[in-house]
């Protein structure tokens, strides 16, 4: 597949386009002067997977409870 740049005014001018071809898994990339500045992407394509960190994260005992230097910081005036 030969890679395909799209202009800043064509990006303004057609950003529904754009989206819809981003959606469709092709690679929008948005160029100034046959630079590549930014690439569109779906949010759909990074799902979220619950419970991926499972026994990789551990929340300390004392957690809530706020520490003997910061005493001072949380009395009132």
């Amino acid at each position: 597949m030969k890679k395909r740049y799209y202009t800043i005014h064509e990006a303004k001018t057609s950003l529904s386009k754009l989206i819809q071809r981003a959606l469709r898994g092709e690679e929008v990339v948005i160029a100034k002067r046959n630079v590549p500045l930014v690439k569109l992407t779906t949010l759909a394509a990074e799902k979220v997977r619950l419970g991926r960190f499972k026994g990789q994260v551990e929340i300390a005992k004392d957690f809530d409870e706020t520490p003997s230097d910061f005493v001072d910081y949380t009395k009132g005036s």
